[in-house]
């Protein structure tokens, strides 16, 4: 039986731990520099959503051996790439966008983490109830973020900054918890259609 190649596993871990390091990254900065440029901060978050976007379509199409972590990768790869133009694309009161639609974003993915937290202790994965944890955190964060609970350009930028931080922290720990590479894994084998006799 023919082995299936494990490098798009390899690169969809490794991007998601890169796009995650990045994410909290990018957290820390906003939280600590709530007054960074609007127009920098746009083109670095849009450029970032589309890297991420396209590093979770690979991950939803490399069949890892759990399939945990890229399930709902399908969507929201489509779902960054698209916002992440928008940013790019209209950058006109951009923050304002980025505000709801990022806090949409991070509520919906941690609403998902949540399901996979489930999913992942039906596997018998010891850190589920830190992706449980992690995804509640993230989803309180992002509603914040679009609810604002404050009107202040410094607060909002820095609650962004928290959000993207969670976000990050998230997605690494899903990445290395839940993403499992065999090196040997055989192909997938099609359902036979059976008839009754």
């Amino acid at each position: 039986m023919k082995m299936r190649s494990v490098f798009p596993m390899k690169l969809a871990k490794a991007g998601y731990i890169v796009m995650s390091l990045v994410f909290c990254a990018a957290g820390l900065l906003l939280f600590l520099f709530p007054g960074l440029s609007a127009v920098l901060v746009g083109r670095a978050l849009g450029i970032a959503m589309i890297v991420f976007g396209c590093i979770k379509l690979v991950g939803y199409f490399s069949r890892d051996l759990y399939r945990l972590a890229f399930q709902y990768d399908l969507e929201f790869g489509i779902l960054l790439i698209a916002l992440g133009l928008i940013v790019l694309l209209r950058p006109v009161n951009v923050m304002n966008f980025i505000f709801i639609a990022l806090g949409i974003s991070i509520f919906a993915d941690g609403l998902f983490k949540v399901q996979i937290a489930l999913d992942s202790k039906e596997f018998g994965i010891a850190e589920w109830w830190l992706i449980l944890i992690l995804a509640f955190i993230t989803g309180f964060v992002g509603l914040l973020l679009v609810f604002r609970p404050a009107e202040s350009a410094r607060i909002l930028t820095g609650l962004l900054g928290v959000s993207l931080l969670a976000e990050g922290i998230l997605n690494l720990c899903v990445a290395l918890s839940t993403v499992k590479i065999v090196r040997h894994q055989r192909q997938d084998m099609p359902e036979a259609d059976y008839e009754e006799l």
